[in-house]
């Protein structure tokens, strides 16, 4: 595998692969990875001639300074799991590299960026364009890898697209959240859960997969939002943030009594560790 720490090395060896005819794939991380991000390394190998993979720790995406500082840093590790993986180009920027000036853009992406995670973090999202619209711009991807853990973001990174980069000609691939045996989804902040909150945690996707379970049943949208906030409340470890049932594609909430097209996302405290989750109904 290769490693790049700078930009202009990588376009102009990146630049040699076109010519060659190779399809490029892309999955942008902030390391810490694990299997979940090895299923978006596996997607990409199989559809593309070569995959790059970037691990960077965007600080523009960051509104609260302790989440950024806490959050996992391991190049070392990661550079294992990727080789593992066999990815074929690791992008490690620092900040100065990604950011020599400060980047002073504002993403105006409508509803889509201002509910959920736009209205509890705000500043978030205009972070993710920020970078993200970068990472695009270097590496000009085919195919470009996103989890579904991260469902909203995967909805603003598609509008910044097609409002702010008309020119790129890369399909942005949703990949479906890889969780543990036991139900856990993946994410790099488990990796800061003790061994209780751990156990707590798994209560968010049990909740999750019984509301799917009454959604098909009949339950209308009160009594899914009603047995989630009181299945969460069960365990002192956890503070739900919200949760919100939506449509798939607008993000809106959903009127209707009887959910349909819709996905239920989650945002749960367990601790000080701040957890997302979905599910489709």
């Amino acid at each position: 595998m290769e490693i790049f720490y700078e930009i202009k090395p990588l376009k102009k060896r990146l630049e040699t692969l076109r010519k060659q005819g190779k399809k490029i794939g892309f999955v942008a991380t902030m390391g810490a990875l694990h299997d979940g991000h090895a299923s978006l390394v596996e997607a990409s190998n199989r559809d593309n001639d070569i995959t790059v993979v970037s691990v960077f720790v965007n600080p523009t995406q960051f509104n609260n300074p302790d989440d950024l500082a806490k959050y996992p840093r391991d190049l070392q590790s990661d550079v294992k799991v990727l080789e593992e993986n066999e990815a074929d180009i690791l992008f490690a920027p620092s900040v100065p590299e990604m950011y020599p000036t400060e980047d002073t853009r504002q993403f105006e992406l409508g509803s889509v960026a201002e509910v959920m995670e736009g209205k509890y973090r705000p500043g978030h999202f205009n972070g993710v364009c920020q970078v993200v619209s970068k990472l695009f711009s270097i590496i000009e991807p085919d195919n470009a890898y996103f989890g579904q853990k991260d469902y909203q973001q995967i909805a603003v990174i598609r509008e910044m697209v097609r409002r702010y980069m008309p020119d790129f000609k890369g399909k942005i691939v949703s990949c479906p959240i890889k969780r543990e045996a036991d139900g856990l989804a993946l994410s790099s902040r488990n990796l800061l859960l003790s061994p209780e909150q751990r156990t707590s945690a798994l209560l968010i996707s049990r909740t999750l997969f019984k509301a799917k379970e009454m959604s098909d049943g009949g339950a209308t949208q009160s009594e899914l939002t009603n047995f989630i906030k009181k299945s969460i409340a069960t365990d002192a470890n956890l503070c739900l943030e919200y949760v919100e049932i939506a449509d798939r594609d607008t993000l809106q909430p959903i009127t209707a009594d009887r959910p349909v097209n819709a996905v239920i996302c989650i945002t749960v405290y367990d601790g000080k560790v701040r957890l997302i989750d979905n599910i489709l109904l």
